[in-house]
């Protein structure tokens, strides 16, 4: 610059703010956090909606409860940070979103943590008051309630906070206890007497969504049953209708007098109690006799057995059976006509305990994947095994010869006081003893172990085991009697109806899941035998069966009784002294009448929360129905699951209208995580780092609908795309500094350039709108970003910069400007249910204010008159052309014959004449950023350059002629010959 040419700098139109490049969202997000809480957001937007009545739709998330027995895992980010978006996604689209967080706070894993603290000091639980426990149980959640309140509200989770859902409020308690009297006066209440999945470490049956399935090493036995006759008909009379009251000729059965029937088990312990065998008629059976064997088996040649054919070689070789010879077919006919003798019959000692028939039975469980193709059969231990005697009706063949701790009872001969697992879940000593006792009665011809899936308590991760025990139960089949019959009189009826009609499903496939487990379900087992929970509140009169009619007391001034203690004392008011006589004196004689003190399976608690949140509370849902159930997808046997149940028995159809699933969170290799391995990703730790934001975009670029994956590497990834979307903010702050309204340019009057991003907002609107809805964050944010980063940072921005900085009052820098506002209102809005804090601090920025925040905003109306596909299409082909002039430019940029592209004025040939039009129509030399562009029609010469994916187009590279203005340093030849030294005409202009 010459010595008496003015320094421009200051005339520039400089970006200005004081929005910082680095985030510092670990420290800086609690500042909008306690803005938040100071200007009570959550209530304003209520206070919005009421308002304008009926302007805002109603929205619904209904919160599945969170367990409150610990800090938070990735997965509880994951799940909370979707319901965020989701409900503030609604919000900013018009709704009135409601969200109210709850807690699961009753069941085992908190009773659990309080035996722990009990068996420290040496206390045992059965000798604790168990009101006073139960206190003990509502403190220790209590103070994880907080703990993970505040976890959840620092990673940006807006919801009605200070008065979360609670299962121990006492008002939740009671209309628990209110949902489950509808099962007792509807008749779909029963107690029954069938095998559960039962705990033994826990001492409780569980639900199917509390079992988790694990690699377990079984043994395996393989037993032979004498064949005792075939006279069955004298042994064991049938009932009416009873198939063996038909049986073929017995003369044809002599030569398997001397036979034996094998079974395969991997649970031996369950054969003291085994009252039958079963076999398929679709199974090719046969007689096999032994010819010879090794040394140490314990079969001996011309031995006699029953197996399926395509298992007989098999099981031989197990045997230690090195010949055999298969000596003829074995019908059906003939082998239902079987009676077996257990194997421990006649024993020493027994004193006929296994005196009994054992009969051979048909059963579609019965399969030659497996085995011998003959199945043992315990009905006290099985649920195939039970189902097979209740269809032919010897329910009363079930035994009881297990305990609670999984410890043979008193009354069982050899094996008293042996359990299956110890009380940390470890083999005990039942299963060696049984095998054992089968040697010495010669009734096992192989053993070995064998490594195979088996159901776990996904509490205690111990191993359960099926045991026959009295449970309370709701039948699922039984037509309801409640009258609200439009989706079907049983609950699986109006379940599956539900889950076809009435519900949408995200996933669609989660509809398949849900659908495939409630069709093949058994009847809902609602008790435990626990402490911590809502008491079953029903009464059974004393000396009648569970099958006689008036077994359970159904008065409704009891049943009101009870809720209005429950209402004021809690479910506490069932366990306290005296509560029989309470509930039931003046109405029937007590006398009469045993209280039952089972508590109900926690899922019927979470299963019945749409109840007290939903329906109950004012600021619930206005037709007691959720719009959203969002949860993992191993809710589909948890949650999902039980509120479709409970709400079928009680109000006739799902409490929900939609559905979404989203998967497990997995570390960076697709590995599950595992404290014990070292690769878990903690949320705290992640926002330490990082900040919130991070964590919640993250979550938003995932496809939540499978599986994701997180890692260090990951969450660099993620920051990147942040920086970027940050950056993009801090231009627009920049630019838009000292906007005012009266700067604003009409969109008809604005040029071509300005017209195509309103295009693309206008595109981008119906893509966000319709990403929300359909609740595809993924899809949003990557739009999102590919916007922010190609269509603005890499082209607008960049082509618009010299207008911004350099141009007076011109229509051009107007119109650039109204832009970047609309811009502005549409990005912070469309990015908010995703970067919480970051698009608060962009708009406090601009709008600082005690009472001021983004999110109580709504996304703005985009008029659908900025959408213009023509000028679109237009557009494309001009950044196609554009693309090959930069790319041209770069290579003599890093040849270092230019340092900037202001230096060059290129010449561009177009092959196509329309395109050479396009280009002429528009100011090209600005969007290329040169200072001069020649367009020519034709081929281009020889050496120009060519861009592979810009056909049509020759690049050939000149340098600009003149001198550099001063102000906006292109490079043009009028330069220096106006009225302020140095410029060109434009720059003069702008100087006055």
């Amino acid at each position: 610059m010459c010595a008496d040419t003015p320094e421009y700098k200051d005339t520039l139109n400089l970006p200005q703010t004081n929005f910082p490049m680095r985030a510092g969202l670990p420290k800086r997000e609690p500042e909008w956090l306690a803005h938040w809480d100071s200007i009570g957001i959550y209530d304003r937007l209520r206070e919005k909606a009421a308002d304008t009545p009926g302007a805002r739709p109603p929205f619904t998330l209904h919160d599945g409860p969170p367990y409150a027995n610990g800090h938070l895992h990735i997965g509880h980010a994951l799940n909370k940070i979707l319901k965020d978006m989701v409900v503030r996604s609604q919000q900013m689209m018009g709704k009135d979103a409601r969200y109210i967080p709850g807690w699961d706070c009753h069941g085992l894993p908190i009773e659990w943590k309080i035996e722990e603290q009990y068996r420290a000091k040496g206390k045992n639980k059965d000798e604790i008051d168990i009101v006073d426990f139960r206190q003990e149980c509502r403190k220790f959640a209590e103070g994880w309630i907080d703990i993970q309140r505040d976890e959840f509200k620092r990673l940006g989770i807006t919801g009605k906070w200070e008065n979360p859902y609670l299962t121990m409020d006492f008002r939740a308690e009671r209309i628990i206890a209110q949902e489950f009297q509808k099962f007792l006066m509807t008749g779909t209440l029963y107690q029954g007497s069938k095998p559960v999945m039962w705990s033994p470490v826990e001492k409780t049956a569980l639900a199917e969504a509390e079992i988790e399935y694990h690699d377990h090493k079984s043994h395996t036995i393989w037993v032979a049953f004498n064949i005792d006759g075939w006279d069955v008909l004298k042994q064991t009379p049938p009932t009416q209708g009873d198939e063996r009251a038909k049986r073929p000729d017995m003369s044809s059965f002599e030569d398997l007098r001397h036979a034996r029937v094998v079974i395969w088990t991997t649970t031996p312990w369950t054969i003291p109690s085994n009252k039958a065998v079963a076999f398929s008629p679709s199974i090719a059976y046969g007689l096999y006799r032994v010819d010879t064997t090794e040394d140490e088996s314990w079969t001996n040649p011309g031995d006699l057995y029953l197996f399926a054919d395509t298992l007989a070689a098999e099981t031989l070789a197990k045997a230690r059976v090195t010949d055999h010879t298969r000596v003829r077919d074995v019908t059906a006919d003939e082998l239902g006509a079987l009676t077996l003798a257990h194997p421990f019959a006649g024993l020493d000692g027994a004193d006929g305990f296994w005196d009994y028939p054992v009969p051979m039975i048909d059963g579609d469980h019965v399969t030659e994947d497996a085995g011998t193709g003959f199945v043992h059969t315990a009905p006290s231990h099985g649920a195939d095994d039970y189902e097979a005697f209740v269809k032919r009706g010897w329910i009363k063949e079930m035994t009881h010869n297990v305990g609670e701790e999984s410890e043979f009872l008193d009354h069982v001969p050899f094996f008293a006081g042996l359990q299956v697992f110890d009380r940390k879940g470890k083999e005990s000593k039942a299963n060696p003893a049984v095998i054992d006792k089968l040697v010495e009665a010669g009734g096992i011809i192989a053993r070995g172990r064998t490594t195979h899936s088996y159901p776990h308590s996904w509490r205690s991760k111990a191993p359960i085991i099926f045991r026959n025990t009295p449970q309370w139960f709701a039948a699922i089949d039984r037509p309801v009697g409640d009258g609200q019959d439009t989706y079907g009189t049983t609950i699986r009826q109006r379940a599956l109806t539900s889950i076809d009609q009435l519900v949408k499903w995200t996933p669609q496939k989660g509809r398949n899941r849900l659908y495939a487990m409630i069709e093949t379900r058994p009847d809902w087992v609602l008790s435990r035998q626990r402490a911590w929970g809502v008491p079953l509140t029903c009464f059974t009169r004393k000396g009648a069966l569970p099958t006689d009619e008036g077994f359970l007391l159904k008065n409704e001034e009891v049943n009101a009784r009870i809720l209005k203690a429950f209402e004021a004392e809690g479910a506490d008011a069932w366990y306290k002294n005296g509560a029989k006589d309470r509930f039931l004196s003046g109405v029937v004689n007590s006398d009469d009448w045993d209280k039952v003190d089972d508590i109900l399976d926690v899922w019927f608690d979470s299963g019945s929360t749409h109840a007290f949140v939903l329906r109950d509370r004012e600021d619930g849902s206005d037709d007691g129905l959720a719009d959203l159930y969002l949860e993992g997808t191993d809710q589909h046997r948890g949650w999902f699951h039980s509120s479709m149940l409970q709400a079928c028995g009680t109000m006739g159809r799902a409490p929900y209208r939609g559905v979404l699933t989203h998967g497990f969170t997995l570390d960076a290799k697709g590995n599950k995580m595992s404290k014990s391995v070292g690769n878990t990703i903690v949320p705290e730790e992640v926002v330490k780092q990082y900040g919130a934001d991070i964590l919640r975009l993250w979550v938003a670029q995932t496809d939540y609908t499978a599986d994701q994956r997180i890692g260090p590497e990951i969450l660099k990834g993620v920051a990147d795309s942040y920086r970027r979307m940050r950056n993009t903010m801090r231009y627009l702050l920049g630019a838009l500094a000292h906007f005012e309204d009266s700067d604003r340019t009409p969109a008809d009057q604005m040029p071509e350039l300005e017209q195509w991003v309103l295009h693309r907002m206008a595109e981008l609107d119906k893509t966000v709108r319709e990403g929300y809805d359909a609740y595809n964050f993924q899809g949003v944010t990557q739009a999102l970003l590919n916007f922010c980063t190609i269509d603005l940072s890499a082209f607008y921005f960049d082509v618009r910069k010299d207008v911004l900085y350099c141009d007076g009052d011109s229509i051009e820098r107007r119109s650039a400007r109204t832009v970047l506002d609309l811009l502005f209102h549409r990005l912070t809005t469309w990015l908010a249910p995703v970067m919480v804090f970051t698009m608060e601090e962009v708009w406090l920025e601009r709008y600082p204010g005690a009472d001021s925040s983004l999110h109580l905003s709504d996304i703005p109306e985009t008029p659908q008159s900025w959408l213009n596909p023509q000028l679109a299409a237009k557009w494309t082909g001009i950044r196609q052309a554009r693309r090959a002039v930069t790319a041209a430019l770069e290579i003599e940029r890093t040849n270092k014959v230019i340092g900037s592209s202001l230096e060059a004025a290129p010449e561009l040939f177009v092959e196509d004449e329309a395109t050479l039009a396009t280009l002429t129509s528009v100011p090209f030399a600005d969007i290329c950023i040169t200072s001069a562009i020649t367009l020519t029609k034709g081929a281009p010469s020889q050496g120009a350059f060519h861009l592979p994916e810009a056909e049509g187009f020759g690049v050939t590279f000149h340098k600009a002629p003149g001198d550099k203005c001063h102000r906006c340093w292109k490079i043009l030849p009028d330069v220096g010959t106006h009225a302020h030294p140095g410029t060109c005409a434009r720059c003069s202009a702008a100087l006055g």
